[in-house]
């Protein structure tokens, strides 16, 4: 494959790593710095909407439960219908009916409530959830935690068996809240190969060396939209009937299911379109 051209975009946006696979085959491992474990941001979602798909094929919860059920102990000394109506699903697909995006990057230093369960519920819901599409870490912190609460330990120790132990991702850190829980909206810190493997158990429907990680069913509800929005649990959508994990600054696997293929980048860019032109312009036409 030829990457003369996303080579020069890289130089020029902050690509650090590329990797391309096709067929189960590596077609580019490109490095424009060190491999080492990186944060990706929001492509940490993803793997919490596995979190989540594992945890309900274990009964320990369900997307249809009330969130007034699931955090019973966590909420509001009043609750507004909107609130009583939001269901786990609802954390999934950012439409919960919050208004404005919470838990991001700049407000966490500055929160005085160190309980972030109790934080995100008592942020009224404006919309009716399942209404709006509101992008926002509060979503899917909460299904994070969630997962937590019911299998009784972090979600690093969660998934280290059923999924990053399989992956050959060793223990990775994650970032955690004040009290300790695992975060879960960002923070997760893997290698390019780390995250190119991720995509590429995505790309093979959950599958990884013969044995089925996550469930084929769920990834497929996963990677579809579930509202207007180019969105489904905590996967983005794109060009080329792909899907993707993304996190911001470029940090990105894409899966290509007609070509049989996964792109991944990390980068440290504030250019990620031109990043996504570049794999879409010039890499996708040679698979």
């Amino acid at each position: 494959m030829d990457i003369k051209y996303f080579d020069e975009v890289a130089r020029l946006t902050g690509v650090l790593g590329l990797k391309v696979s096709q067929g189960g085959k590596e077609l580019v491992h490109a490095t424009w710095d060190e491999e080492v474990r990186r944060n990706v941001y929001s492509a940490s979602k993803s793997f919490v909407a596995c979190a989540v798909g594992l945890a309900q094929s274990e009964g320990l919860l369900s997307i249809d439960e009330p969130l007034t059920e699931a955090f019973s102990k966590s909420l509001p000394p009043e609750c507004s219908e909107n609130l009583k109506k939001a269901k786990v699903r609802d954390l999934l697909t950012m439409c919960l009916g919050q208004e404005k995006a919470e838990l991001m990057g700049p407000y966490r230093p500055l929160y005085e409530e160190d309980d972030w369960v109790k934080l995100a519920l008592s942020i009224p819901f404006v919309h009716e959830p399942g209404s709006t599409f509101v992008y926002s870490n509060a979503g899917p912190y909460l299904a994070g935690m969630l997962v937590q609460r019911r299998a009784g330990c972090d979600l690093v120790e969660y998934l280290t068996p059923r999924l990053f132990a399989p992956l050959n991702i060793k223990r990775p850190t994650w970032e955690v809240d004040p009290l300790g829980n695992t975060f879960g909206s960002s923070g997760l810190m893997l290698t390019l190969s780390e995250l190119h493997r991720f995509g590429m158990l995505l790309l093979q429907k959950g599958k990884w060396e013969g044995k089925q990680l996550i469930d084929e069913g769920w990834l497929q509800e996963c990677t579809r939209p579930q509202s207007a929005a180019p969105y489904g649990y905590f996967f983005w959508m794109g060009e080329k009937h792909s899907f993707r994990a993304d996190g911001k600054n470029g940090q990105l696997s894409v899966v290509f299911p007609e070509k049989d293929a996964v792109v991944t980048v990390v980068s440290e860019s504030r250019h990620v379109p031109l990043i996504f032109r570049a794999i879409y312009d010039t890499l996708w036409p040679q698979l």
